[in-house]
């Protein structure tokens, strides 16, 4: 039996919608759509997970109009270089991520972005911004459309003044809340891996997070996504007890992103 929606669930033009596909270590990527242009920030499943994950939630992957890439490392770059066979599209990331990524040297659309110059993919206005993170040219991403901008910045071994600075005056934020780091410290990771985790090259606590969160908090946020949560060194629960108390008494919404099954369609309008 199909269980796959039988139509389509694409957003109306003016409204902002996210999807969260997919994060964690095994694999990451985040569908966003402003009703005119619809893009991947990264692709880190295989081209017919993401097929099948995007089907699961009423959207066409056959709509897509690009590819952001926010750094080389596998779980963000897997399906990309079938994903952009399979639907003929464009690829857009730092010169250095594309230096390090070999699979995508051969792919016949791939555009150079520098970090903090904004440039555009149809109706999205795009500006990426360099994030602390051990890869060669890490990036995150503001978009925006319609008067409504988004931020998404994961894989953060620390916030920098300029990832505060982007992040700020968004209406919805996707941000790192990969560990608990009393888990992590008594986790069953090698002393390295816990080590690189937890440096400032790493990825973020749940605390960390927090901090970032009020640092940006402001009435116009509508939405938050809590995203790379680690399965072996963290939980939904206390991720988002740990974030619940900085957003308590506002309106905005929280989720929590899994590695195994997608958000629901999260919209802003």
């Amino acid at each position: 039996m199909n269980s796959e929606p039988p139509q389509p669930n694409e957003p109306s033009k003016g409204a902002f919608s996210v999807c969260v596909l997919g994060s964690g270590s095994r694999g990451n990527a985040i569908y966003v759509s402003d009703g005119a242009t619809a893009i991947l920030v990264d692709a880190g499943f295989s081209a017919r997970d993401i097929d099948r994950r995007m089907r699961s939630r009423g959207l066409d992957p056959t709509r897509l109009d690009a590819i952001l890439v926010t750094h080389e490392h596998t779980d963000h770059v897997r399906g990309i270089e079938r994903l952009v066979r399979r639907h003929r599209l464009p690829v857009y990331l730092t010169a250095g991520t594309h230096q390090e990524t070999a699979p995508l040297h051969s792919l016949p659309e791939i555009y150079p972005v520098d970090c903090g110059s904004e440039f555009r993919i149809n109706s999205l206005a795009i500006r990426p911004f360099s994030i602390a993170h051990d890869a060669r040219d890490p990036a995150g991403f503001t978009i925006s459309s319609n008067g409504i901008r988004i931020g998404i910045a994961t894989d953060l071994g620390h916030v920098t003044a300029m990832v505060r600075e982007h992040l700020r005056g968004c209406r919805m934020l996707i941000v790192e809340a990969n560990h608990d780091p009393e888990m992590l410290m008594n986790g069953p990771y090698p002393w390295f891996l816990k080590q690189r985790i937890h440096s400032r090259t790493g990825h973020l606590s749940n605390q960390e997070s927090c901090r970032l969160l009020a640092d940006v908090l402001h009435p116009g946020l509508e939405e938050v996504v809590l995203a790379h949560l680690s399965e072996t060194n963290n939980t939904p629960v206390k991720a988002l007890a740990e974030i619940a108390t900085i957003l308590a008494g506002t309106p905005t919404r929280l989720t929590a992103a899994s590695q195994g099954v997608p958000t629901p369609l999260l919209c802003v309008d």
